[in-house]
């Protein structure tokens, strides 16, 4: 295994979850390629092969539309996210891409400071290298239960 690459991806994991985070969606969507996809889906689906995802985002303009809507139009309950990434694995290295694993939690805890779990599951990314940097080509977050607690605007 190559420590180099493998500390680039946990550092792109690492950067990916402190945009959100810290609600830099720009930084955010800095992260991923102009010909990228973003999906939320639940395991059982993801297991059996059906493409239902939660969240389908197969372009960049429509994750762009996501972020302004987000910080332009949607209403929904204001919260900061806290997230953890572990177990970063990358799992294959391809002639242009590289396929990465990550373990993730993440925390919502809302304006009165109240902190619940809002979702857990693995993410599942195809990354390639672009300028000497790797970037999301592809991030499919994999939640472990179809029912998330609240109206899902922030990433996961």
């Amino acid at each position: 295994m190559n420590t180099t690459l493998h500390s680039e991806v946990q550092e792109l994991y690492a950067r990916y979850a402190r945009a959100v985070d810290d609600a830099r969606f720009d930084d955010w969507l800095a992260l991923f390629d102009t010909d990228c996809a973003y999906y939320v889906i639940p395991r059982e689906n993801a297991q059996r092969g059906l493409q239902l995802p939660i969240v389908r985002c197969r372009t960049r303009d429509m994750l762009t539309d996501r972020i302004v809507s987000l910080q332009q139009a949607n209403i929904y309950n204001i919260h900061t996210d806290r997230h953890m990434v572990s177990n970063v694995t990358v799992c294959a290295v391809e002639p242009e891409t590289v396929l990465a694993e990550a373990d993730f939690v993440v925390y919502q805890t809302d304006v009165e400071g109240q902190s619940r779990l809002f979702g857990v599951g693995r993410y599942r990314t195809r990354l390639v290298r672009r300028d000497g940097r790797l970037i999301i080509r592809e991030q499919t977050a994999i939640l472990d239960t179809a029912a998330v607690p609240t109206l899902m605007a922030t990433p996961i």
